[in-house]
């Protein structure tokens, strides 16, 4: 469950203060996914980071009480000084999961070949993504955070194998995923909200969401 209650948070943008949240008050609570829709620019990433404990709120407190993911495709996790193993197997040791295992399965999941044993400062942007994504679901989480849809990699097998782990994972899982997109929700979202002018609208279905979505960025 994550549970957010009276929270604000804004930021000095140089010339006025920009609201992401303005007191809001809800709950993600267990087996029921939810979608966040919001235009770009107005605090996605921020949400979804407060959500991950990433990002503290200027006001208001913010509870967990389950294992809740870092966003899918966040960096911090990854040490560019070790090399892809190295961060497999420090991954498993912080998150109480047999390192043997957390190597072994992104080893199989990033198919990095050699690359697998150097620094990650030697890696393309897509072989970093690749490992992020692999760490992420090599580790099982109540919770899982998405900021905008699902990574595109190049590779076509590493899509197919993610998106195979992935559907795996959210059986027995919940999402929170924030987009511009309605499509991207679509396969995912049990509820949805809209997020305008600091404020979560929250509906039952994607549909509600979307027709409101669609009338205020008119």
């Amino acid at each position: 469950m994550i549970e957010f209650r009276n929270v604000s948070k804004s930021y000095w943008t140089g010339v006025r203060r920009k609201v992401i949240l303005d007191r809001a008050t809800f709950r993600v609570d267990l087996g029921q996914s939810l979608g966040i829709l919001a235009p770009n620019g107005t605090g996605k990433t921020t949400l979804i980071n407060m959500m991950a404990g990433l990002t503290r709120p200027d006001e208001g407190i913010i509870r967990r009480e389950s294992r809740i993911s870092f966003p899918m495709g966040f960096m911090g996790v990854v040490d560019a000084k070790l090399s892809g193993a190295e961060n497999a197997r420090f991954a498993g040791h912080f998150y109480g999961v047999d390192p043997d295992y957390v190597e072994a399965f992104c080893r199989w999941m990033c198919d990095l070949e050699e690359y697998f044993e150097q620094p990650v400062s030697t890696y393309s942007s897509g072989m970093k993504g690749r490992l992020s994504l692999a760490l992420l679901l090599s580790l099982d989480f109540d919770i899982y955070l998405v900021d905008e849809g699902m990574p595109t990699m190049a590779d076509a097998e590493f899509v197919r194998k993610a998106g195979e782990v992935f559907r795996e994972r959210l059986k027995h899982a919940t999402l929170v995923m924030v987009s511009h997109m309605p499509r991207q929700l679509e396969a995912y979202a049990e509820r949805a909200a809209v997020l305008q002018d600091g404020r979560l609208h929250f509906f039952d279905t994607l549909e509600d969401a979307k027709q409101m979505y669609d009338y205020t960025r008119r």
